[in-house]
C-alpha cells in the first residue's frame, strides 16, 4: 500500500479529451478571457475578448486589471448582448465563483432567470488563448515605443481579427456571421446597398451548417492529435476505493516535497473527517 501512495506514475495521463458541443449557429456558446498588466493607455490596463464559438468572431472590449465579475456582466450587457441577444452557453476558466457571480450579476441586469450548465474542462478555451496571442501580435507590431496607444489600434485590430479567414471554419468570422465581407475600399460608382444586397442573399442555413461541419472537423484532427498522449479512464462504480492525488489536499505536513503522493484509498462513503 505504501508502494501505491509514493510511487511515480509512469503511464500516460488519464482521460481523453472531452470536446465541447459543436453550437448549431452564430452566438449560442462563447468564450471569453482577461488579458491583463498591460501599460495604461487612456487609463484602461487590461482587455477582455469575447469569441464566439460559431463563426469565431472576437470583440475586444478595454478595461482594467482590478474589474469584477458584475463589471464584466455590464460590459457584456453593453458590447455583446445589445448586438447578439443572450448567450446560451458561456466558457470560462476564471474559476466556478467569478463565472457564478459574472451570471447572476447579467441575469439581474437583464432581469431574466439565466440558466447554464458548465463543466470541467481545462482545456475547452484554447480559442480565446490563441485569439489573445492573435491579438498581442498585432499589437506588438503597431505600438507606440512607450506602448500607451493601443486603445487607439484596438478597433483596427478587431477589425482586421474579424475580415481575415479563421484556420477552423476557412471563412472569416465576418463572412460567417453577415454572409459577406465587409468592404476595405469605397467605390463612389457602385450601389454599395444593392452590392450588399445581393451578396447578402447566401443562405445563412446552409452557411451555419457549413460552419458546424468545419468545426467538427476541426474538433476531430485536434482529438487525433491528443488522444495518442492519453489514455481513456479506467472504469468507475460508486462503491469503488480510489487514490486521491496528495497536491490538491492541503494537509497539516511541514512540506510537499516528502509527503505521499496519493492518499490512501477512499470511497464515496468514507467520512470527510478521515483527510
Amino acid at each position: 500500500m505504501s508502494c501505491k501512495r509514493n510511487k511515480a506514475p509512469r503511464h500516460k495521463p488519464f482521460g481523453l479529451i472531452q470536446q465541447l458541443p459543436i453550437p448549431p449557429w452564430p452566438w449560442h456558446s462563447i468564450s471569453f478571457d482577461l488579458i491583463k498588466h498591460l501599460p495604461a493607455s487612456n487609463g484602461h490596463t487590461a482587455i477582455l475578448n469575447v469569441v464566439d464559438r460559431a463563426s469565431k468572431q472576437l470583440i475586444s472590449i478595454p478595461t482594467s486589471d482590478k474589474v469584477t465579475a458584475p463589471e464584466i456582466a455590464k460590459l457584456f450587457l453593453h458590447h455583446v448582448f445589445a448586438k447578439h441577444g443572450v448567450l446560451l452557453h458561456v466558457t470560462c476558466d476564471h474559476g466556478s465563483e467569478f463565472t457564478s457571480q459574472f451570471f447572476q450579476s447579467l441575469g439581474k441586469l437583464l432581469d431574466i432567470n439565466l440558466h447554464f450548465t458548465s463543466g470541467y474542462n481545462p482545456q475547452a478555451d484554447g480559442q480565446s488563448e490563441r485569439a489573445n496571442q492573435t491579438l498581442e501580435q498585432y499589437l506588438h507590431h503597431y505600438c507606440s515605443y512607450q506602448q500607451d496607444n493601443w486603445l487607439e489600434l484596438l478597433p483596427l485590430v478587431e477589425f482586421t481579427y474579424n475580415n481575415a479567414p479563421n484556420a477552423s471554419t476557412g471563412v472569416s468570422p465576418f463572412f460567417a456571421n453577415k454572409g459577406y465581407h465587409l468592404a476595405l475600399d469605397i467605390y463612389p460608382e457602385h450601389d454599395v446597398a444593392s452590392l450588399r444586397a445581393r451578396e447578402f442573399a447566401t443562405n445563412l442555413q446552409e452557411l451555419h451548417l457549413y460552419l458546424a461541419e468545419s468545426l467538427k472537423l476541426a474538433q476531430e484532427c485536434y482529438q487525433a492529435a491528443s488522444d495518442p498522449h492519453q489514455t481513456p479512464p479506467p472504469p468507475f462504480n460508486p462503491s469503488d476505493e480510489v487514490f486521491i492525488l496528495s497536491k490538491f489536499i492541503r494537509t497539516t505536513r511541514p512540506s510537499c516535497m516528502l509527503s505521499e503522493r496519493y492518499l490512501s484509498p477512499f470511497c464515496d462513503e468514507t467520512p470527510s473527517a478521515a483527510l
